[in-house]
């Protein structure tokens, strides 16, 4: 017999710039769906951590780093950012308004309100692949979790985030020994030999564990300087 925890039960859909945007509950979990695609949900948020604690550890105690989150998503990346005493400031880019509203004062908020409460932290509503390439600002980790990975983007726009173009615009975001942390949905080869032809150095890839099938990972970088 069906139950309530079989088909997920829609909380809010919003058109936006760049799509549909839709909250959903199925069963304990709230899920994010951009345009039809499930980009993630509350169930467990250990490749978000992973994706800020990679970055830190990369930047080898320099004092008070400036960290900006791309991507605000179900706020795991920003609240463990936050409740760690490193960052002397937290930067968080997210285009879609509909998920800064659903954390300011809806669903979400129980994940975030903590760290968007925090002094150090500043939410931009602006498109990312925008950002790196007009801020004035310069920061010291880039931690990007915007696509299911450079192989699988949310939208077309993304795709130049990745590009020799997207990556020269992150290195100019970055401050010298910065470090880039991208999320992905699957390991990609590809992307790390394009990561060294822009310049990068120090390119590897970490993992998170699953319980099957093909591990997230987190795809990491380092400006020259």
């Amino acid at each position: 017999m069906a139950t309530s925890y079989d088909t997920p039960e829609v909380l809010d859909r919003r058109e936006g710039p760049h799509g549909e945007v839709v909250l959903r509950r199925h069963g304990e979990l709230l899920q994010i769906i951009a345009n039809g695609c499930f980009l993630m949900d509350t169930s467990d948020g250990r490749s978000e951590r992973l994706l800020v604690d990679a970055a830190l550890g990369a930047l080898d105690g320099r004092p008070d780093p400036h960290v900006l989150i791309g991507g605000l998503g179900v706020g795991f990346s920003l609240a463990h950012a936050a409740a760690d005493p490193r960052p002397g400031r937290i930067t968080v880019v997210e285009r879609e308004s509909a998920i800064i509203g659903w954390h300011l004062d809806g669903p979400l908020s129980r994940f975030s309100a903590g760290a968007l409460a925090d002094p150090r932290t500043e939410i931009l509503e602006t498109d990312l692949v925008r950002h790196v390439h007009e801020t004035s600002a310069t920061y010291d980790a880039l931690c990007l979790d915007i696509d299911n990975g450079p192989d699988w983007t949310v939208t077309d726009g993304n795709d130049s985030l990745y590009s020799p173009g997207g990556l020269a615009g992150c290195a100019g975001a970055l401050r010298p020994g910065g470090v880039l942390a991208i999320w992905s949905a699957q390991p990609s080869p590809e992307f790390e030999e394009t990561l060294r032809n822009a310049g990068f150095q120090q390119v590897r890839t970490e993992e998170i564990p699953v319980a099957r099938g093909v591990p997230d990972v987190v795809h990491l970088a380092v400006r020259p300087g």
